[in-house]
């Protein structure tokens, strides 16, 4: 059944009601996003993971926003990516990738990641020493990912402000006209293609010259593939953290009861993450899919050659699948959230986000025993966009 869109260009906070309203007709809802494009929605738990698992559900790297504005050339720089391809491209390519993003790479981090938090967090104190409300997102939430990330990758920090803007234009690209979402992908590769040039001639102990110099029986990454897989790589590894760390700090801030069993037992820390990726994930939805055959979920066929779209955050809140969903429980047993996808799109860099929040709500509570809102009757209003979901900015008390 098509119905107009329930996803508009509003700010929201706490459940979005847009998918509430999906949710409440049934796991399987036709809408029309504010795009103008026809889409099936998926909003139940057991059928988003089962179209995520379908082999008639393929990604596209012709889909995405302005795609009949986009020229073959740049389609292909900036999506010949995992996200975007199927097996048995994305087999081949998350298994070379996979060999320079390894695990022990990750946990590697941990003691680097703790010293930019703690660098990060006495700045936050001295801005904040007066009881000057300090924002979050500008101060902590966005700093430490995008160092990290960009440390890991090899970017230059000089450059990682402009890399920055960069990745909101490319993101939130249905925001934008066609020229400007065009232009603002040029200059993303432009960038990357220049920082690939430059770690080929000079080689460092960084994820990307491990990218570039990674051989498996003779394969290797093509330049497309190569400039794609940065891209996403940097995009994936910062955006969705920034918003881990500020969503879990707002939800902790506003669920006391919750918050005080994190501060008396700090082994509920991990636990706290994942909750916060159930209950307030970093996005909305994945990326859209499309069919190349029928998909039958329950009592519905989705025909071939539509458009579909897994909804996390609805996902995350079925009833039929986790008792009392809209209540926020750091001691909740089931912790088989889609925060991070499921199924061969499972997101690559789970661990590195899992470890990056448990560090920020250890250090930021730790660190500020009375960290509050500046505003607590305030809503924070949320990041305008159908895939992500965040706070733009995030007022705080330290002290």
């Amino acid at each position: 059944m098509m119905s107009a869109s329930p996803f508009t260009e509003t700010s929201t906070s706490g459940r979005a009601n847009g998918f509430d309203e999906l949710s409440a007709a049934g796991p399987v809802q036709k809408v029309t996003l504010f795009t103008g494009v026809p889409v099936w929605v998926i909003t139940g738990y057991a059928e988003a993971r089962q179209v995520l698992t379908d082999p008639n559900v393929v990604r596209s790297f012709t889909e995405g926003p302005h795609a009949d504005h986009v020229s073959d050339e740049l389609r292909r720089a900036m999506n010949s990516h995992m996200l975007a391809l199927n097996p048995p491209e994305h087999t081949r390519l998350r298994k070379l990738v996979s060999a320079a993003f390894t695990r022990r790479r990750v946990e590697e981090l941990e003691p680097r990641i703790a010293e930019i938090s703690a660098g990060l967090l006495d700045h936050m104190a001295e801005l904040g020493k007066d009881g000057t409300p300090v924002d979050l997102v500008a101060e902590y939430g966005y700093p430490l990912p995008i160092t990290v990330i960009s440390e890991l990758i090899g970017v230059p920090q000089l450059q990682r402000d402009e890399f920055r803007r960069l990745t909101a234009l490319t993101l939130s690209g249905p925001l934008h006209t066609p020229e400007e979402y065009v232009a603002g992908a040029w200059e993303m590769v432009h960038y990357i293609r220049s920082l690939i040039e430059e770690k080929r001639a000079n080689p460092g102990d960084d994820l990307l010259s491990a990218m570039i110099a990674v051989r498996d029986e003779g394969d290797r990454l093509t330049g497309d593939e190569l400039t794609s897989m940065v891209f996403v790589l940097l995009v994936a590894g910062h955006e969705t953290t920034v918003n881990l760390i500020t969503n879990g700090t707002y939800t902790l801030l506003t669920h006391p009861d919750q918050l005080a069993k994190m501060r008396a037992d700090a082994t509920l820390i991990p636990a706290a993450v994942e909750e916060v990726l159930r209950f307030d994930p970093p996005v909305m939805t994945t990326l859209p899919a499309h069919t190349i055959g029928p998909v039958h979920i329950g009592q519905t066929t989705i025909p071939a050659g539509e458009v579909v779209l897994p909804a996390v955050w609805s996902a995350n809140r079925d009833l039929s699948r986790f008792a009392d969903p809209d209540t926020f429980d750091i001691t909740r047993e089931d912790k088989s959230h889609v925060g991070f996808g499921h199924g061969i799109h499972h997101c690559l860099g789970a661990p590195l986000a899992r470890l990056e929040g448990r560090i920020a709500f250890r250090d930021l509570f730790g660190r500020f025993p009375d960290l509050r809102l500046a505003d607590p009757g305030e809503d924070a209003g949320r990041t305008i966009s159908l895939v992500l979901n965040g706070i733009p900015r995030l007022n705080l008390v330290t002290g």
